[in-house]
């Protein structure tokens, strides 16, 4: 074939070709549709491709394709560039019919399933190496990996449900060749690996490709924290950021008890550092948060952002407990709220000796939770304490409103009597916490009523009762119930010895606080008219 030099073709700036403007045009929809339109003479032409897939290498594919009328050996190593030169010229069938440069590609790739795992690899380490990513080699070339991936975990021996460090993956995965995929591997883990070659991007559409195809999501997720940490070795500050992103957008998608909280923490320690996106980092957080209830003290413990002065991120905190409930609203898990109450009575004993958290933010993290979330006040009580005894320069209408987070009767009498005796705390909530007891003696002593007519039905002796002022005394006599009855016997001198309990906590109660009062009583009766019962 006679060959005419009349074009000459700039590459990428790179290096420049004369080519035969008629036989390259035979083949190239863009070129074609470039002499067209073209008004002028047609010597001495010059085109200058900017972003020419794989520069000169890509222009030299393309020139031997059309040198030998629509013919080239192809291989999996070639066929990624191949296929974005072909998208970029526009070698379809509307310029050179059957003998296009992208038909014949995708008729190539039909026989994917006879490339080796090693073919497969280096195809989509040569696709993300290009500009112009080629999704149809992609894509193929990845569903194909996946599947043999998953074949592999199908052929193991243990369930996929089990721990993925027992597997022993030992099957080929090459359909037409007796080549052993990867041998002498005992642990079933191998791949992740292999697949560190791969990009953040790449990385995010392999485990699509592994969720269609009901990929076991543990495994998907102890992948990514592998390849977060592994990648991290090398990676510049902007790969670090970018890594750690795409690996909180996969895990976000995964199940729940795919991946552990103490993980989560462990990525958002990383991200912090590296000022990741912020819808990424809330879906971060609101992982963090489904999972708070599994969550630990340690965990929690996360510094304060820069340029504050408390010692830690107690915001950050109040963001994860929001998330809990917000998760929870549609599942309540009583034994999973009462885990996270109590992690934030732990909380709140170790931020409360901070003198720089204000009494605004302490406040919040004691009505983070809802009221039934705690059976006891009592660890809540001591973080208040604590918290006040630190904070000297506290107004009393601030210690009012921090009291008032606390429930005095899920108060026990310990806590309760070392709160009568508790100067730092305001009389308020001394006033409020003798009221609050009284009412329990009261619905108490109701009920000691009602278990003297049940012991006279069950046969038992009746007890004396004396009234002296204002206080009622109890004097149970042992009783006897039929030896069919100890369960209610059992819970009537239960219900009696809290009484007897409590009348004697609550005259010593009554002793001091007359004392308290002759001193308080002025001030204690404008703190009431001005704040009537903030609690109520």
């Amino acid at each position: 074939m006679e060959v005419c030099c009349n074009l000459e073709v700039d590459v990428n700036g790179e290096q420049i070709f004369l080519v035969d403007k008629k036989t390259v045009a035979s083949y190239c929809g863009k070129l074609s549709t470039l002499f067209g339109r073209s008004k002028g003479s047609l010597r001495n032409l010059k085109v200058i491709f900017q972003g020419f897939p794989g520069g000169a290498e890509g222009f030299e594919l393309m020139l031997k394709f059309c040198y030998n009328n629509g013919n080239l050996e192809m291989s999996p190593s070639n066929v990624p560039l191949l296929y974005s030169v072909a998208e970029f010229m526009e070698m379809n069938s509307e310029i050179s019919g059957t003998q296009n440069l992208q038909e014949q590609i995708e008729k190539f790739l039909e026989d994917i399933s006879d490339w080796t795992w090693s073919e497969l690899l280096n195809a989509l380490k040569r696709c993300q190496d290009l500009c112009n990513t080629p999704l149809v080699v992609v894509d193929k070339c990845l569903d194909c990996l996946v599947g043999r991936l998953n074949l592999a975990v199908e052929a193991s021996s243990c369930p996929s449900t089990s721990s993925p460090d027992s597997w022993a993956l030992r099957v080929s995965c090459d359909t037409k060749s007796s080549e052993s995929l990867k041998t002498g591997f005992s642990n079933g883990l191998w791949w992740f690996d292999e697949l560190l070659v791969l990009t953040p991007d790449f990385v995010k559409m392999i485990v699509q490709f592994m969720l269609k195809r009901s990929f076991d999501e543990v495994v998907v997720s102890k992948f990514l924290i592998y390849y977060q940490k592994s990648k991290f070795s090398t990676a510049t500050r902007d790969e670090k950021r970018k890594i750690v992103e795409v690996v909180i957008e996969t895990l976000f998608v995964l199940e729940q008890n795919s991946i552990s909280c103490k993980s989560l923490f462990s990525i958002l320690r990383v991200g912090l550092g590296l000022n990741i996106d912020k819808c990424i980092r809330n879906k971060l957080e609101k992982m963090i948060g489904a999972r708070l209830d599994r969550g630990s003290l340690d965990n929690l413990l996360l510094p304060s952002p820069s340029g504050m002065n408390y010692l830690y991120d107690v915001n950050l905190v109040l963001r994860f407990v929001k998330a809990f409930l917000h998760e929870k609203t549609s599942r309540t898990c009583p034994m999973a709220l009462r885990r996270v109450a109590r992690l934030m009575d732990l909380y709140m004993a170790e931020v409360a000796p901070d003198p720089c958290l204000k009494p605004s933010k302490f406040l919040s993290l004691a009505k983070a939770l809802p009221e039934y979330a705690r059976s006891s006040h009592d660890d809540m009580y001591r973080a208040m304490d604590m918290y006040i005894e630190v904070h000297t320069e506290m107004t009393e209408e601030e210690k009012v409103k921090i009291c008032c987070a606390l429930n005095y009767e899920k108060l026990s009498v310990e806590t309760f009597l070392n709160l009568s005796k508790n100067t730092r705390f305001p009389s308020m909530s001394s006033l409020q916490a003798l009221v609050s007891e009284q009412v329990t003696l009261k619905s108490l002593l109701q009920t000691a009523k009602n278990s003297k007519s049940i012991t006279h039905e069950c046969g038992g002796k009746s007890t004396d009762r004396a009234e002296t002022g204002d206080r009622v005394v109890l004097y149970a006599e042992k009783l006897d119930f039929p030896d069919d009855d100890e369960k209610l016997k059992a819970h009537i001198e239960g219900i009696q010895w809290r009484v007897m309990e409590l009348e004697r906590v609550c005259t010593k109660l009554e002793a001091q606080m007359g004392k308290v009062m002759k001193s308080r009583v002025t001030s204690s009766h404008s703190e009431l008219k001005s704040l009537p019962w903030l609690c109520s």
